[in-house]
């Protein structure tokens, strides 16, 4: 198990390792993963819009549909965490998309047919979110097959971290746009493409993935139990993994809360909906292009501390905003990037340090107890939004669940890890306690 003092990298004496661009193999699935991110821009404003324009949802519905989402992170992330680091990973990433595929692309075709309903959405909703579960872990345990310098992994972040923020820049002004004119089901069709893409790219990856290690006799209990034990044992993994569910219940809930609040009470048409989150969205961008810069400037937990509290503390312009409407949305607009900036910024750092404390053989393992801690919290942020609106009022419930967000400020700054001045040594796969 890891010590429990800080342990700085080392400047590195050998040369410098050559950067990503000359790595195919990486090259070919940031690409793919570019197309799938800009296809699932498309469903997570066309599949919530479906269930409000055309199926005239309500709060708690909506709720429903955001937790049934993002529920398959907190059930089954461990689980899957187990049997990614028993696997390659390639094979499930692979099954994951096709399965993905095909769900996306059936809601405009059981629309079109008159056999869909908001229960047979909801159920496609979840069907969707166990795949995504299934392919977040193995990516993020792929990436490091590809990467093989550890130095690389701020830059292999950056990247990623770059086009998820760029798809969030542009997605949702095009998503609007498509979702208009198309209309809500049928603009699902580009996302079923997206993944058909992705898949293609998976495809034409030439590096071979070792087979898992040997791990002796294998116990589903005790791998679970490995997994969990490192990140809870560990003294940053941990307070990062405490922290973690709270920063998604936030950003979810906001965002399931705000898209209601703006259509049914604000009038917002989906091409307005889409600008908002288009341009607001330029604040992941930023974070994200900015990322390996700051980290190389500015002392690491700094950086998270700053990230978070963005987080934590931009929805409170949600429920000020008012006047005439273009001070309404500039507001909804700077509050959501003051928000999307921090994720974008902190999201690079925290899987940095993530990747870089934790060993391979307990990657897919430690990827899947913060997934099960984030997208857990996401769901629950999602479901509580749902209800609160539907107690309360859209914009009671908006105002109580932005207040309890800018409270978490306070246990942030208990949290040790704004006391890093720079990214810890790497973890070694001696560091593991044997069970």
């Amino acid at each position: 198990m890891a010590g429990e003092t800080e342990r700085v990298c080392p400047k590195q004496s050998e040369s410098s390792p050559k950067g990503l661009w000359s790595s195919r193999d990486f090259l070919t699935f940031w690409s793919g993963e570019a197309f799938s991110l800009f296809g699932a821009q498309i469903t997570s404003l066309a599949l919530p819009l479906t269930a409000i324009l055309v199926y005239d949802a309500t709060p708690r519905q909506m709720g429903l549909l955001s937790f049934l989402q993002l529920s398959p992170y907190l059930f089954l992330s461990l689980l899957f965490g187990v049997w990614v680091d028993r696997s390659r990973r390639k094979p499930l990433m692979l099954a994951a998309n096709a399965i993905r595929m095909v769900l996306i692309g059936a809601v405009p075709l059981l629309a079109a047919l008159h056999l869909l309903s908001v229960e047979g959405l909801l159920v496609i909703a979840c069907l969707v979110g166990t795949c995504s579960v299934l392919f977040d872990v193995s990516w993020m345990s792929f990436v490091p097959t590809l990467v093989k310098d550890r130095r690389l992994y701020v830059e292999a972040n950056q990247k990623l971290g770059v086009t998820q923020s760029t798809s969030d820049v542009a997605g949702p002004g095009v998503a609007g746009l498509v979702v208009g004119w198309l209309g809500p089901p049928t603009a699902l069709v580009l996302d079923a493409v997206s993944y058909l893409a992705s898949l293609t790219s998976l495809l034409m990856i030439r590096t071979k993935e070792p087979p898992p290690g040997p791990t002796g006799e294998r116990h589903l209990g005790r791998e679970l139990k490995e997994g969990v034990s490192w990140v809870l044992g560990h003294h940053l993994l941990r307070p990062l993994a405490l922290l973690a569910p709270f920063t998604n219940f936030s950003l979810t809930g906001v965002s399931t809360l705000f898209l209601l609040y703006g259509v049914r009470e604000k009038g917002l048409s989906p091409q307005l909906i889409g600008l908002i989150y288009s341009v607001s969205s330029v604040g992941a961008l930023l974070g994200a292009l900015g990322s390996a810069a700051i980290i190389r400037r500015f002392p690491t937990g700094l950086i998270y501390g700053v990230a978070l509290t963005g987080i934590y503390t931009g929805p409170l312009l949600l429920i000020v905003a008012g006047g005439p409407r273009p001070l309404m949305i500039a507001t909804f607009i700077l509050s959501l990037l003051i928000s999307y900036f921090g994720s974008g910024l902190s999201n690079i750092v925290q899987l940095t340090l993530r990747q870089t404390l934790t060993p391979r053989s307990l990657m897919g393992r430690m990827n899947a107890a913060f997934r099960t801690l984030l997208f857990g919290g996401g769901a629950l942020g999602g479901l509580c939004g749902g209800l609160l609106g539907g107690a309360l009022g859209l914009r009671g419930g908006l105002v109580v669940l932005v207040t309890g967000s800018a409270a978490m400020t306070v246990p942030l700054l208990l949290s040790p890890v704004i006391r890093l001045r720079a990214m810890p040594r790497p973890e070694a796969e001696s560091d593991v306690a044997e069970p």
